[in-house]
């Protein structure tokens, strides 16, 4: 089933407020509505922090969401919504909040999540639901929004610009050396069990440094729980990481990535950011599904658990509990072994 449009529209308005991976998994729906309608003014309305990372792309528009101003939000956003409509509003977040800010958008065509991916009661926001395909990964779940609308020359591409002075970052790289970057946190929430253990992230600098004459990078954001992490994994390590946790903004987190030869890291921003750049992610996953979740185009080399672990927790297969189920067992992750890892990086290092 698709919607039928007489003429390609004249504006569109993309709803993703957060967060950074699902940010980076909507570029390729908005690069294949760009191409497709090259005419078509786009709209993106976003959070503050996302808009960071992407609002520089040339020829969208994009309105700030700041959600830590409360109602004052919705009253900034209604003020600059003001007296506009659109052809089209893609509604592509299920949250509550974001749904109550859609109520701000005019738009005769509203698309968004068919019944199984439309938690929270979205369906009540929208009038129309892209297709109800099982057991997608997030980035191909959208991708059935250009979909629904009959196009079907998607376009797998990201290109976030990166500005010369984020270039600046590289003054505090290895010099003259490949490197692993390791982002070996997560973002700090409750029951958020997703970090490996701070010994083995250590033993494989280690080996990486040892075996294949890389140098090590940390990344991470400014939180005192992955400031200590990196700390502790910088101490523990004979071969000193760059330990650069906290010390970049997105733009220069992403010119790392960029210059970086391999990544690890489990399911967590940076991860999609890398993939972005085409670096190549050894994703850890064991609480979370990386057929899901994981680095979209590094699927091959991530360790997952992710099976073992629902069936420890829940006696179930994961054909068996709900797509995107997740393992909140605070040691999920001592089940991805330092071996599994280094075949991994054995994988990746030796071609």
């Amino acid at each position: 089933m698709t919607i039928s449009l007489d003429s390609p529209p004249a504006s569109l308005c993309i709803l993703r407020l957060s967060a950074l991976g699902d940010v980076t998994h909507v570029l390729p729906t908005l690069r294949t509505f760009q191409h497709e309608w090259p005419d078509c003014k786009i709209t993106w309305i976003i959070g503050k922090l996302e808009h960071t990372l992407v609002g520089d792309i040339p020829n969208v528009e994009f309105i700030v969401f700041d959600k830590s101003e409360g109602v004052k939000a919705y009253l900034q956003l209604a003020s600059k919504l003001k007296g506009r409509e659109f052809d089209l509003l893609l509604h592509m977040q299920v949250s509550l909040r974001a749904s109550i800010a859609s109520l701000l958008i005019k738009a005769p065509v509203r698309i968004g999540f068919d019944s199984a991916r439309a938690r929270n009661g979205q369906h009540l926001f929208t009038n129309q639901q892209i297709a109800p395909v099982r057991n997608q990964h997030v980035l191909d779940g959208f991708l059935e929004f250009p979909k629904l609308l009959g196009i079907n020359n998607l376009k797998l591409e990201w290109d976030i610009p990166i500005p010369i002075d984020s270039h600046r970052v590289f003054e505090n790289l290895p010099a003259g050396r490949k490197f692993l970057a390791i982002n070996p946190c997560t973002s700090s929430r409750a029951r958020n069990f997703r970090n490996w253990s701070i010994e083995n992230y250590a033993k494989i600098i280690d080996y990486a440094s040892d075996n294949f004459g890389l140098a090590t990078v940390l990344t991470g954001g400014p939180t005192t729980q992955e400031k200590e992490y990196a700390e502790k994994i910088t101490a523990a390590a004979k071969q000193k990481p760059v330990n650069l946790v906290g010390k970049t903004n997105l733009k220069e987190l992403l010119a790392v990535l960029e210059k970086a030869d391999i990544m690890i890291s489990p399911d967590t921003g940076p991860a999609h950011l890398a993939g972005t750049v085409g670096t190549p992610v050894i994703g850890l996953y064991a609480s979370s599904n990386p057929l899901r979740t994981g680095p979209y185009q590094s699927l091959e080399i991530t360790v997952s658990r992710y099976p073992e672990a629902i069936k420890k927790e829940f006696g179930k297969a994961v054909s068996e509990v709900r797509w995107g189920q997740r393992v909140r067992t605070p040691d999920v992750m001592s089940m991805i072994s330092l071996n599994e890892v280094i075949e991994k990086l054995k994988q990746v290092a030796q071609k």
